[in-house]
């Protein structure tokens, strides 16, 4: 697998690691993240103060110390679920780096990720999110990230869906992968939103 850096030299690692994510409120859908490694200590996380507009539609990925690696936006109007990231904390006039849209408008279809600054290198994400079930390929096919179920280790039960496993291959950039769970989970938390017959904000033009 070819490497290369997306967000940050610092986590793409040599060997396949495994990250725990865990979903941080109990009180709104999709608000907060922290990522810990296998060793308990945190890597990534993700604040999110309520689930007004602002709050579904920007996020920053956080490392351990608080600094801002990665920012994914809500591109709007978008009838893809169109999503794009920015390195660190975006600010006004900055360009992404990729975009992240859905493959189809119809029904829940596969996630297509694109780099602006390599046109031929793209990314590919299969499975149900919302199961906690999905892999990140590249353009070779090659499987470069894994969403998947977290289970106990001592007594082998499955938990539950606010904490699963991210599985990152050697080579892929960790924070890259992380900023992609994040566009996964606004899209499926949207997604549940117009499931649900809950009023989604109309989109705006930039």
């Amino acid at each position: 697998m070819k490497a290369g850096v997306v967000v940050d030299d610092g986590f793409i690692y040599a060997e396949e690691t495994y990250l725990t994510v865990l979903k941080t409120s109990l009180f709104f859908a999709n608000d907060g993240f922290t990522v810990y490694d296998c060793k308990g200590e945190l890597v990534f996380r993700v604040d999110s103060y309520g689930p007004d507009t602002h709050d579904r539609d920007e996020l920053v990925l956080m490392d351990a110390h608080g600094k801002c690696l990665l920012t994914v936006r809500r591109k709007r109007p978008s009838l893809h679920q169109r999503w794009e990231g920015y390195v660190g904390e975006r600010v006004e006039g900055q360009k992404p780096i990729f975009s992240v849209r859905r493959s189809s408008i119809i029904g829940r279809s596969s996630v297509t990720v694109e780099m602006y600054e390599n046109p031929g290198e793209e990314y590919q994400i299969e499975g149900n999110f919302a199961q906690r079930c999905c892999t990140i390929f590249n353009a070779m096919k090659e499987s470069v990230a894994e969403i998947r179920r977290k289970v106990d280790a001592s007594t082998q039960v499955m938990l539950g869906k606010d904490v699963f496993s991210l599985c990152v291959k050697p080579g892929f950039d960790g924070a890259f992968a992380m900023g992609l769970v994040l566009v996964l989970d606004r899209i499926n938390g949207y997604d549940n939103f117009e499931d649900n017959g809950v009023v989604v904000d109309p989109p705006t033009e930039e």
